[in-house]
């Protein structure tokens, strides 16, 4: 009975090396996202769990046997990622038949400002862009769960407050916020479109909400402005100006029975 009990022993003692090795990538293989450090030592039980330490020595080596591999690990926000080499994208992307549309520059300015002044309100954003910033990228944005509702901003109206989210950080291959480029770093937005693939959904929802009208909250934070027209707004600055159009209707029959 002793023998037996100090053979299961060893059977089941602390998995390192080359074992470790192999059901790290394989787990980070099957799982499809990233898997934080806590999530890969729960795949072992009590007597066979490693370190922490252990864990990420094992990573390491890898990440640097992957290194001649069409694949790479990549630490990000959630834990660490096994995907295709950025450099192989061209080919890969092959056996997709679609072709992905790109998110406008529109939605790229607005998910920066809500990245780099984070917490900040839609009001905020469109004091900056000098433009309206439509339901639709808002929408858009909470839906990739790239960006979510933090607070709000204690004035009249209780506008809500975004910020970035994990998902974003993840999506991106960054680990924090430090790790976003320094303004001085981005010279041209348009440069950062070809990585940025948008599924059909944002276009088809565009045209099917292009009569939305801006959120109460938006429209409370900050006194009336007259903004440029942008072409992702352009519908919904059009009903803007048709609901006006049809209030000054409205004051001129009752002015002309006053007078």
């Amino acid at each position: 009975m002793t023998d037996k009990q100090d053979t299961n022993k060893e059977n089941r003692a602390t998995i390192e090396g080359d074992a470790l090795k192999q059901i790290l990538e394989a787990a980070l293989l099957a799982a499809g996202q990233a898997l934080s450090l806590n999530q890969l030592a729960s795949l072992f039980t009590d007597e066979e769990r490693p370190s922490n330490k252990v864990l990420s020595q094992a990573l390491e080596v890898l990440d640097k046997e992957c290194e001649t591999r069409g694949v790479e690990l990549i630490e990000v926000a959630s834990g660490y990622r096994l995907q295709v080499k950025q450099g192989l994208h061209e080919w890969v992307s092959r056996l997709w038949t679609e072709r992905p549309q790109r998110y406008s520059r529109a939605l790229l300015e607005t998910m920066s400002l809500i990245a780099y002044r984070q917490p900040i309100t839609r009001g905020e954003i469109e004091a900056v862009r000098g433009v309206a910033v439509s339901t639709n990228i808002i929408r858009t944005l909470q839906e990739r769960e790239w960006i979510r509702v933090v607070g709000h901003r204690d004035v009249p109206g209780k506008p809500a407050l975004f910020g970035s989210t994990r998902e974003f950080l993840d999506y991106f291959n960054l680990k924090n916020l430090d790790d976003l480029p320094t303004l001085a770093e981005i010279r041209d937005m348009e440069n950062l479109e070809p990585e940025l693939d948008l599924e059909p959904e944002y276009e088809d929802r565009k045209k099917a909400d292009s009569e939305d009208v801006p959120d109460e909250e938006s429209a409370g934070e900050y006194a009336p402005v007259e903004f440029e027209h942008d072409e992702d707004d352009e519908s919904e600055i059009a009903d803007s100006e048709t609901e006006e159009s049809d209030f000054n209707g409205d004051e001129s029959p009752g002015a002309d029975k006053q007078s």
